[in-house]
């Protein structure tokens, strides 16, 4: 996320006219190559890093140069965490509900194989009248869809 944000920034930099089309296309190459790097376990983290985001600065300023040090401008630490956070909270919620689509499409599945099998209903922890397994199996999966309604809906606060 942290590479991701930084891309961004720098475009958005760029249109704002704060550094040139040069030099946000070097950021954007060396945060791609940091990126690489990380994602092939060889990137080498080294002691006076003190967090995620002044590695992946530091390495950017040793792969482009002095004009890896133009990515903050205009930008905090806490602007950094705050887009971090909101990319990664973003990513996680498509991916529950990647997971949730999996559980209902299963649950439906399970629920019409198994639609002939009767079972004891209950009301105020009493046995019932006889209902369809399906039916109660899919009373929970209503629950679950309203529940990832409700997660899709973060996503564009989030952004």
């Amino acid at each position: 996320q942290d590479i991701r944000g930084s891309i961004a920034y720098a475009k958005a930099i760029n249109k704002c006219g704060i550094i040139t089309d040069e030099e946000c296309s070097q950021l954007v190459s060396g945060l791609e190559q940091v990126k690489a790097e990380w994602a092939a376990g060889k990137f080498v983290e080294k002691p006076g890093d003190e967090d995620i985001h002044t590695a992946n600065e530091r390495r950017l300023t040793e792969t482009i140069g002095a004009v890896g040090g133009k990515l903050h401008t205009g930008r905090s630490r806490n602007d950094q965490v705050a887009t971090d956070t909101r990319l990664w909270a973003v990513e996680a919620e498509r991916d529950i509900l990647k997971d949730m689509a999996t559980l209902l499409e299963a649950g439906a599945e399970f629920a019409e194989q198994h639609i002939d099998i009767l079972m004891a209903g209950y009301t105020h922890l009493q046995p019932a009248q006889p209902i369809r397994f399906s039916h109660w199996l899919m009373s929970h999966m209503t629950a679950l869809m309203r529940d990832a309604e409700r997660l899709n809906d973060l996503i564009p606060r989030a952004n």
